[in-house]
């Protein structure tokens, strides 16, 4: 089989945007919120999810932080500020530099780059709490499926969130979200980034791109088959699926809450 016949499931466009709409305004009325913070970090998960909480809740409701480092390009906050233009939503620049400086300063034990990675996005987690809290607000998350499912985020960083409306997502299906909301172009077309260290992308550190990762997690976890039929469908080495399949069970502890021993 060819890997252009594997096709994961399309969404039913409008209604899967209502959908995920009423999702944000229930949450946020169940909770008592005031209305919902979010991260804008130029990229189109939180592109998508900006929109999303706009027009649950309408603009007045949605403040949007960009939260740079050195590290992030000046594309990233362009594409933020972008996004909070046309939506006419509040937001505020805030560099975390200062902050990331600090711990070195205050900790003994010197960092290695993953570490100083880390850092950013739990610094993000907690000016974003700080806004949420003082507001009366929820922190809205943008992780979608794909990355939730590899681990590919920082745990009590931008896995840190009240809701993550994107988590039932693959990666695709938001670029297909992306496209029925209107986000710009430019946005969905760049190569997605976290931003963590100068020239870094989603797809060079997960090892894979997510047109095939998606189509892998489909087969996968959806469809229930074993990564023995997985490969020879894909057309890719077995080892290669259970790659995959070995960072995802290595992950479950980051999206579940902490264990707790049954004593009783």
């Amino acid at each position: 089989m060819n890997q252009g016949d594997i096709k994961i499931p399309q969404l039913e466009g409008k209604p899967a945007i209502k959908k995920l709409e009423g999702f944000i305004k229930d949450k946020v009325k169940l909770s008592g919120s005031s209305g919902v913070v979010l991260g804008l970090s130029g990229g189109i998960d939180s592109a998508v999810v900006a929109f999303l909480c706009q027009q649950a809740l309408g603009p007045s409701k949605v403040l949007g932080l960009l939260l740079p480092s050195k590290t992030n390009t000046a594309q990233d906050l362009e594409h933020g500020q972008q996004v909070a233009e046309i939506l006419k939503i509040e937001s505020e620049v805030i560099n975390i530099d200062p902050l990331i400086e600090k711990f070195p300063l205050l900790c003994h034990h010197p960092p290695d780059e993953m570490t100083l990675a880390n850092l950013k996005p739990r610094i993000r987690m907690m000016v974003l709490y700080y806004h949420a809290n003082s507001l009366n607000r929820m922190v809205v998350g943008t992780g979608n499926r794909s990355e939730l499912m590899m681990g590919y985020f920082t745990k009590f960083g931008d896995g840190g969130a009240d809701i993550l409306p994107l988590g039932d997502l693959y990666k695709t299906q938001v670029w297909e979200i992306a496209r029925l909301l209107g986000v710009p172009r430019e946005i969905i077309d760049k190569s997605p980034s976290a931003g963590l260290w100068p020239g870094q992308t989603d797809e060079k550190e997960l090892g894979i791109d997510y047109i095939t990762l998606d189509k892998i997690l489909h087969l996968m976890f959806d469809e229930s088959l074993s990564p023995d039929l997985i490969a020879q469908k894909m057309d890719l080495p077995l080892q290669e699926i259970k790659r995959i399949k070995k960072r995802v069970n290595l992950s479950n502890h980051k999206i579940n809450l902490p264990e707790i021993p049954l004593i009783r």
